[in-house]
This record gives C-alpha cells, sequence and structure tokens, in this order.
C-alpha cells in the first residue's frame, strides 16, 4: 500500500446499484470498503459495471436509492462532484488545448485562488514528479500520447484530491509506452498516498497497479482481493478465465487425485466431492518424463512467444492442456511427454462455478 501522505481518504461504497431511466441495470447493489492510501483496481469486461461505480464514487451519476457513497464516513451521496475533491484521468485525458503543459497542470488551482506563487512551485514539483521537466511551455497539440498522459496525470493531482479516479488512462497508448507507463504510475501513486480507484480491462495493469482487485461481472463484484489471491485462488470459474491463461478441467475425485484421461494428479485438499472443476495455470505445469510421470500426454503444437514457449498437449486431460515452458527446451509436436504439477497448484473451484 502506498505510503500515507494524509491526502487520501477513506471511502465506503454502500448498497449502490444503478438503473439508468431505460430500464437498463448497469450495477447491482454492491458494497465495498476502500482504506485510506490504498490503490483499488476496478477489473472486468466492458459493460461489467466498473466505470458506473466510478462515475458514483465520482458523484458523476447518482445511485439508485437506498446506495450510498462516503468519504472518511461523512456522507456524500448528495454532494456534487465539485465539491468532493476528487481528480479525475479519463481516456481522453481532456487536456485544454489552447493552454500550455504548465496552464493545465495549474487549471485547478487557479480556479481555486491558490497564489500565482504557490500555484508555481506546485507545477513545477508536479512536472519533476511525473518526468515532463522542459515541456512546461509546450501546447497540449505538441506532446506524444505518453507525455499528455503525464500533464493528465499532473493536472489531477495538483489539486491533492482525497481520491484520484483513472478510467482506462493507458489504453489510447501503444503497447509498449503502456508497459513503460504503467511502472510509472505505479511508482507516482505510491509516492503520493493518494487513495486511488483504476478501472481497466487490461489484467496486467491490474496486477501491478492494484493493492486489491474488484473482478466485476454483469454489474455485479465476482471476487475481491490482493492480486496473488486473485490469481491463484480465483473463486469461480469466470475469474479463473479473465484473469491469465488458466486450464480448467472437469474430472472426477478418488483417493485424493484427479482422475484424469491421461493419468491422476495429487490434490492437497479434495474434500468430499466426486467430480469437481479445477484450474491449472500453464506455468504451473512442468514437462518431465513420460516414464516418471503420473500424467502424460501427446504434444499438439509448439509456439514460440519469446520469453517462453506455449505447448499445447492432447490426451492429458478431457481438453488439450496449454503449458508455458523454457524457450530452450527441445519439444516437438508429436512427442510424448510426462507433466507434473505440484497439488498446491491445483485450484478447485467452487460447485456451479
Amino acid at each position: 500500500m502506498k505510503a500515507d501522505t494524509g491526502h487520501g481518504v477513506s471511502v465506503r461504497v454502500e448498497a449502490c446499484g444503478k438503473t439508468f431511466a431505460d430500464g437498463t441495470r448497469a450495477l447491482e447493489p454492491a458494497t465495498l470498503d476502500i482504506a485510506r492510501g490504498e490503490t483499488l483496481v476496478l477489473l472486468g469486461p466492458s459493460g461489467c459495471g466498473k466505470t458506473t461505480m466510478l462515475r458514483i464514487i465520482a458523484g458523476l451519476e447518482q445511485p439508485d436509492a437506498g446506495g450510498r457513497v462516503l468519504f472518511d464516513a461523512a456522507d456524500m451521496t448528495a454532494v456534487p462532484i465539485e465539491q468532493r475533491n476528487v481528480g479525475m484521468v479519463f481516456q481522453s485525458y481532456a487536456l485544454f488545448p489552447n493552454m500550455t503543459v504548465a496552464d493545465n497542470i495549474g487549471y485547478g488551482l487557479k480556479i481555486r485562488g491558490v497564489p500565482q506563487r504557490e500555484r508555481a512551485a506546485r507545477v513545477a514539483e508536479l512536472v519533476a514528479l511525473t518526468n515532463i521537466t522542459g515541456l512546461e511551455n509546450r501546447r497540449i497539440d505538441q506532446l506524444s500520447g505518453g507525455q499528455r498522459q503525464r500533464v493528465a496525470l499532473a493536472r489531477a493531482v495538483a489539486i491533492r484530491p482525497g481520491i484520484l479516479l483513472l478510467d482506462e488512462p493507458l489504453t489510447a497508448l501503444d503497447a509498449a509506452l503502456r508497459d513503460r507507463l504503467r511502472g510509472e504510475l505505479d511508482r507516482l501513486l505510491r509516492s503520493l498516498g493518494i487513495t486511488t480507484i483504476y478501472v481497466t480491462h487490461d489484467q496486467s495493469e491490474a496486477m501491478e497497479l492494484g493493492d486489491r482487485i474488484v473482478v466485476m461481472s454483469k454489474g455485479t463484484i465476482a471476487q475481491i482481493g490482493a492480486p496473488r489471491d486473485i490469481y491463484f485462488r480465483p473463486e469461480s470459474r469466470f475469474v479463473a478465465e479473465f484473469v491469465g491463461a488458466a486450464n480448467i478441467l472437469e474430472a472426477e475425485i478418488s483417493d485424493g487425485h484427479l482422475r484424469l484421461p491421461g493419468g491422476r494428479l495429487a490434490l492437497a485438499e479434495s474434500g468430499t466431492r466426486p467430480r469437481a472443476v479445477a484450474m491449472i495455470r500453464p506455468e504451473t505445469i512442468t514437462i518431465v518424463a513420460p516414464d516418471a510421470a503420473t500424467l502424460t500426454g501427446i504434444v499438439d503444437s509448439v509456439s514460440f512467444i519469446g520469453d517462453r514457449q506455449r505447448v499445447v498437449v492432447r490426451g492429458a486431460a478431457d481438453r488439450p492442456l496449454a503449458i508455458d515452458a523454457s524457450n530452450a527446451a527441445a519439444i516437438r509436436a508429436g512427442d510424448r511427454i510426462g507433466l507434473a504439477v505440484a497439488p498446491e497448484s491445483i485450484r478447485l473451484l467452487p460447485d456451479g462455478s
């Protein structure tokens, strides 16, 4: 969690749902607590309700009757956005094209009546913090996409908001720049200590930036947890498949083992269920000699993907298994191989998942 500089506030979203005038149910009633200084990521596919949740917290949307939004225990539900002390960054950045970089960053301070000398000092501090030194007098149309993103972020935090709200702020950037800025954004957020709510459909962003992740589906909260818990201990098939690559297997359980067409795998905890839906991450499967393995299969394909190779194996389970192996391993289509998985790497999903 970010260091607490005193700017962040705690947030409670209490029984907030949202039904639009045409009857569309965008968000089922949800309750969520966000700690002071925490970065919380709302993660999910398009139309899952994550942006609606963000807009309710911002004050851009009102929740259905009975819903409340509280900042540091103060009821903010009916308070307009301009009185909530929130900073926002959108996909479009919404920068003023007729202003310089410095004027954009200092705009919120100016309309709040902050004296010019203090305003200039704050702008200079944020220019340095966001690595845009030397660009202060440029127009917005003279900036690259990454530079515009930094300006938008600096403008949002210049007013020292209690909450920073970011809605897919890196989506418009190319992949390489997005990866680099993600690391810079993480460093910046942790140095500022502002309570941050970040909306994305990108699981890599969620994993890198979030102290906790809220996975959303069809207007409901599917799971809340730390990134490692979401990844390794999903509570449903939806979460398992949405967050990272996953092998989802349906199999019988007997004598503490998962029984599969190509053999069996030991389970850390099997319970009393005769059948289960299990999740195994590709990187947790090890390729071993077939004669020494309890599970075997035939290599269907091998794809080189840079830092690793993706091996697809048929015959081991009820569907092809994806395995992430070292790119130095000599594996060819048609090879018979053995597979090993540590019992604790097999996640049994809840019934009905």
